[in-house]
């Protein structure tokens, strides 16, 4: 018999929220917006779906399939949307409601929705699903087409500082290779004055020699 997914396996309320724990992190989202719609849910699905891409795109190994992050992929998640609770607070209150044990190394997005919502754990392991499922698409959907425009958007921007940096390398590459034709240019013109001092030098001891001679010449005559 095909196990029921509006319904989480286990005979303890704990066993069923390590079963929902083990869901991706939009299924996760999915049960969680169900179960809490009518009350608060259905304001913070925007927030509870950033929190599922952002969770995909710090979880590089699983993605779409992840469930949960180690802590130090989790601290951060909670950087990223500027978040004042800890993970050791998140687990404290978790102990304290009776939803963990002792030893938890992983952090499933459920954790932190039930202590970031103060939300039953009880009530949500236990919720029907199904009824906002049309509201909770839209709602999807509706996120997923701003994240795709925001997407494009940040695609042109990185290809037009590309072109800027390579347009910025291109003109620096042209001045210094104006200015090396310049010093170039200036090597030349003092070389060939220095060749100019020379041969007016060379010129200035030939006649000096001739002089010399010429002289000679005319004493011995």
């Amino acid at each position: 018999m095909a196990a029921n997914a509006n319904v989480l396996p286990g005979s303890t309320d704990k066993e069923k929220l390590d079963a929902l724990c083990a869901r991706t992190f939009k299924g996760q989202a999915v049960w969680f917006l169900n179960s809490f719609w009518e009350t608060f849910a259905e304001a913070e699905a925007e927030n509870l779906w950033n929190y599922v891409h952002k969770a995909q795109e710090i979880d590089v190994d699983n993605k779409e399939q992840g469930c949960h992050l180690d802590e130090l992929q989790a601290h951060r998640l909670l950087e990223a949307f500027d978040e004042t609770m800890t993970v050791r607070e998140m687990r404290t209150y978790l102990r304290q409601h009776g939803a963990i044990g002792d030893r938890v190394k992983n952090v499933p997005l459920t954790h932190w929705w039930i202590a970031k919502y103060k939300a039953d754990w009880n009530q949500l392991v236990n919720a029907s699903q199904g009824g906002n499922e049309k509201e909770i698409q839209e709602a999807q959907r509706l996120l997923e087409e701003v994240q795709a425009a925001v997407n494009e958007a940040s695609a042109r921007a990185t290809d037009a500082a590309n072109r800027l940096r390579e347009a910025l390398a291109a003109e620096a590459a042209a001045k210094t290779a104006a200015e090396e034709a310049i010093q170039s240019e200036a090597a030349a013109h003092a070389r060939k004055e220095e060749l100019a001092a020379k041969e007016a030098e060379l010129e200035a001891a030939q006649a000096e020699l001739e002089a010399a001679l010429a002289e000679v010449k005319a004493q011995g005559g």
